[in-house]
């Protein structure tokens, strides 16, 4: 079956932000304050960390980026030891923080450490809420470039500041959603940095804005109304501009995939201009697709120790990722797919605790096993 042509379907991320939104953080609120480390837990810390990468950025986004990390069990006490690091990458609509309690990310790493079900690991989730509600971890002056923010500022960072094993094979990938095309775009172009990837749910595989939907960005700053629309499926439309969780998602999406510096106050070139549909415009979201980028990138992702992708079978984005599975096969790339019961967001708590955990536990390279590509 085909993919949609759609990069976000409403109806579906909706859901997702409802979810999200109803769970509560309870991690600490300042730079560098830290949970009480006790026997068997891990610890955990808010930062902020500066992406050169960032600065200058045209939405007025601050480059100084919320960062939550999880330090494992042993960490505090074993001073010499490294460890493989995991970065994950949230989705469209929300922050880091409602990734983090949505999956519970220290009671479930605490689980799964000390239990043997997973290796002890350092889990990091920088926040890429922005003006727009999420950065589409795309490289463009108008959000600024979150391809490097991720793959080098913040790897820098971490590696500089905590005890990591700093080299690519003890280095993961991962997100949902907006998360997930996040891991597949930035993985085909920084196999030097990660070894394995894992995607969940990817969004945005296929970017292919047509004459007539009536899709496009608000034509006004994200603080004022418009009347622009995002489509799922080419069925349900989502007003932008009008409030809701996906109300920004068309001036996100031009934001990071058809900028224009020259272009104020909003710094992005709409799909459709006096009326008029743009189809060099529309051809650029369409270079952004992964579907279309993966042939580029195949040297890159056999690089790759291990690949994992997953959707639910009730996700309206089932589809588009079943195709990048096909692309990947044809293309003779090594990895995983699997598919579940369930739709977008209802079991992603489960996939991170039973699926992301255990992944790289098997694929990054630790201290005592040196293995990996």
């Amino acid at each position: 079956m085909k993919s949609t042509h759609f990069s976000f379907p409403a109806k579906a991320l909706v859901s997702m932000a409802v979810a999200i939104a109803a769970t509560v953080i309870v991690t600490p609120g300042s730079k560098a304050a830290s949970a009480p480390a006790a026997e068997n837990k891990g610890t955990v810390e808010k930062i902020k960390v500066h992406g050169k990468s960032l600065e200058g950025n045209l939405e007025g986004d601050s480059p100084d980026r919320d960062v939550l990390i999880y330090l494992p069990p042993s960490y505090a006490k074993e001073k010499n030891r490294r460890y493989p690091v995991v970065y994950f990458l949230h989705g469209y609509g929300v922050n880091a923080e409602r990734y983090w309690s949505m999956m519970t990310v220290p009671e479930t790493a605490d689980k799964l450490m000390t239990s043997g079900s997973a290796r002890e690991m350092i889990l990091v989730h920088p926040d890429a809420f922005t003006l727009y509600d999420g950065s589409m971890y795309s490289s463009s002056p108008t959000t600024g470039d979150w391809e490097d923010y991720i793959a080098q500022d913040l790897v820098a960072y971490v590696d500089s500041h905590y005890r990591t094993i700093p080299d690519r094979a003890s280095r993961g990938l991962a997100g949902h959603s907006m998360g997930g095309y996040g891991t597949m775009r930035i993985g085909m172009k920084h196999p030097e940095v990660f070894s394995s990837l894992y995607a969940m749910s990817s969004c945005c595989l296929l970017n292919n804005p047509r004459p007539g939907q009536g899709r496009g960005p608000a034509q006004r700053p994200a603080s004022a109304s418009g009347n622009a629309t995002s489509e799922n499926n080419g069925q349900t439309k989502q007003p932008a501009g009008r409030g809701g969780a996906f109300a920004k998602v068309g001036s996100a999406e031009a934001a990071a995939w058809s900028p224009d510096p020259q272009n104020p106050p909003l710094f992005f070139d709409p799909l459709e201009k006096d009326g008029e549909f743009q189809p060099l415009v529309a051809a650029r979201y369409l270079a952004n697709s992964p579907l279309v980028m993966v042939d580029q990138y195949v040297p890159n992702l056999k690089k790759y120790r291990a690949i994992a992708l997953e959707v639910g079978l009730q996700d309206t984005l089932l589809h588009s990722n079943e195709d990048l599975d096909k692309a990947l096969t044809k293309l003779g790339v090594t990895h995983t797919f699997e598919t579940y019961e369930g739709n977008h967001t209802n079991h992603v708590k489960e996939r991170f605790e039973e699926k992301v955990l255990p992944f790289f536990s098997e694929n990054l390279t630790f201290p005592a096993s040196r293995k990996g590509k």
